[in-house]
């Protein structure tokens, strides 16, 4: 029987009243194993109801509840890590190790949320005039959105809520239909942890559930992850709609590697960030820039790691590398490998049309390496969101921080090399968010933030850590004047205001 996924609202399931469902695929097999139910506008509205009812408590409720919760479901969460990657892996396709992997960052968020009250620590100024005091404080906005890609099912929602609900705010998310699964047992595990019933909502859906989320008056901020064209209308539409907007969008992601580096490390790096999660990652490798005369031999030893990388279904624990999320993302990423010769490339490794074995069915690509590849092919412009490397050649370093500083994105980037000074021009001269030194995915840990730069970010705030805090809270500032019985009356004064 095809499983149902329904939509989560005022701590209960909801079941779809729009009786429109989308398919959810196992990509492995291409099977369709799963309905996903698709929010009407009274659906949507419904859950902005039940938040905004769930906030006239929680937002005044005090930090030990909120992080004794979030306490009870990090445990929770760690408890079934393992039932949770396994719903990863039959809807994403990503290998079993991988989904445990995502897991693992999203608990890092929970971390951090749990240990909210010392990002929440006000100010206090005392005695700034005659017994007057200042104190600086920051309150929740009320009902918070968060809208999510496929890629990451678990992870990047948990980028999100934790800190969301730990400053005091209630949250709807409205995950990918793609692999809805994992968001709804997020739902049960805060349930079970004691969440009170509205404070965390699921609705599913298409395009009808993510504009009523835009425009809904009652949603005070949206939080975004996925393509920059979507990204930049999620913050154009949000912020038209009079809501902060963080709207992290896509990414082309380069590797500078100097003469000088180890190529066996960059090799072995390369091969792990451009194939990882079958490239499905937008801090995927995606580009390798070879500097001076060492891109021959570092172009081999990648083909040398890259053809020996086990791909097959995600449960099975001997695959390295599973499927692509649908057929037709298959054949988009195929496409960039198939017309890469036309437009000058070198195609190393041609993984287009590979199968399975017992798995025909199944949306599957192999590895695809081109190498000297113009920056004008499409394969080098576009965010492919698949497994093909696609390597340039530049004579200088600062002909690569030019060419990578050109491309629009500005996710990430890192360098690879032995020399420190050339390090430490690459960080301060490089136009991107985040920066790895001989770390090819330089994903922050929690208490950092996480964003980009340039059309990879369209807002004013990076994700969780400071950020993720400062965006979920607005600024409050009370001055306050006790007077002392002793006072004379002040009398009237129409003069400005002064501090002595």
């Amino acid at each position: 029987m095809t499983k149902i996924v329904n939509h989560w609202i005022g701590g209960k399931t909801a079941e779809g009243a729009s009786g429109t469902y989308g398919p959810v695929t196992d990509p492995a097999t291409g099977e369709v194993t799963t309905k996903v139910a698709f929010a009407s506008v009274a659906e949507v509205d419904a859950a902005v109801a039940a938040a905004k009812d769930a906030f006239a408590s929680w937002g005044i409720s005090s930090l030990a509840k909120r992080t004794e919760i979030l306490f009870r479901f990090r445990a929770l969460l760690d408890a079934h890590r393992d039932e949770i990657a396994e719903l990863i892996t039959a809807e994403h396709g990503k290998v079993h190790s991988d989904a445990l992997g995502e897991v693992a960052r999203g608990l890092e968020i929970v971390d951090l949320a749990c240990g909210i009250n010392v990002q929440l620590k006000g100010e206090l100024s005392t005695q700034v005039a005659s017994r007057v005091d200042v104190a600086a404080i920051r309150q929740p906005l009320g009902v918070v959105a968060g809208i999510t890609p496929f890629n990451f099912p678990a992870m990047v929602p948990m980028w999100m809520f934790p800190i969301a609900i730990a400053t005091g705010n209630t949250f709807v998310l409205k995950p990918s239909e793609k692999d809805p699964s994992a968001s709804l047992k997020l739902a049960e595990l805060l349930a079970e942890a004691g969440l009170p019933d509205g404070v965390f909502n699921v609705v599913h859906g298409d395009k009808v559930a993510v504009d009523r989320l835009l425009e809904h008056p009652d949603v005070k901020a949206v939080s975004f992850v996925g393509s920059t064209p979507i990204a930049r209308y999620i913050h154009t539409t949000a912020s038209a709609n009079g809501k902060r907007v963080q709207a992290l969008g896509g990414a082309k992601n380069h590797m500078l590697v100097l003469p000088d580096a180890d190529l066996d490390a960059a090799a072995d790096a390369a091969v792990s960030a451009a194939y990882g999660s079958a490239g499905e990652r937008c801090m995927a490798i995606s580009a390798v820039v070879a500097v001076g005369s060492i891109g021959d031999t570092l172009v081999e030893k990648i083909r040398e790691r890259a053809e020996k990388i086990k791909i097959g279904p995600g449960n099975d624990p001997t695959s390295e590398m599973g499927p692509l999320i649908t057929a037709a993302h298959r054949d988009k990423v195929a496409s960039y490998v198939t017309g890469a010769a036309a437009e000058g490339a070198e195609v190393v490794l041609d993984g287009t049309g590979y199968t399975v074995e017992g798995f025909e069915d199944g949306h599957w690509i192999g590895i695809s390496l081109l190498d000297k590849v113009p920056t004008s092919a499409k394969a080098y412009q576009d965010e492919i969101f698949g497994p093909v490397l696609s390597v340039l050649r530049v004579d200088t370093y600062e002909e690569g921080v030019a060419l990578i500083n050109a491309s629009p994105f500005g996710n990430g980037t890192a360098i690879f090399t032995r020399d420190g000074g050339a390090a430490r021009r690459f960080q301060l001269e490089i136009e991107a968010g985040m920066v790895g030194v001989n770390v090819p995915i330089p994903v922050p840990v929690g208490y950092h933030s996480f964003g980009g730069w340039k059309d990879s970010l369209f807002g004013d705030h990076h994700i969780y850590g400071n950020d993720g805090t400062h965006f979920y809270t607005r600024g409050k500032v009370v001055t306050t004047r006790w007077p002392d019985p002793a006072d004379a009356p002040a009398g009237v004064d129409l003069g400005f205001p002064r501090n002595h």
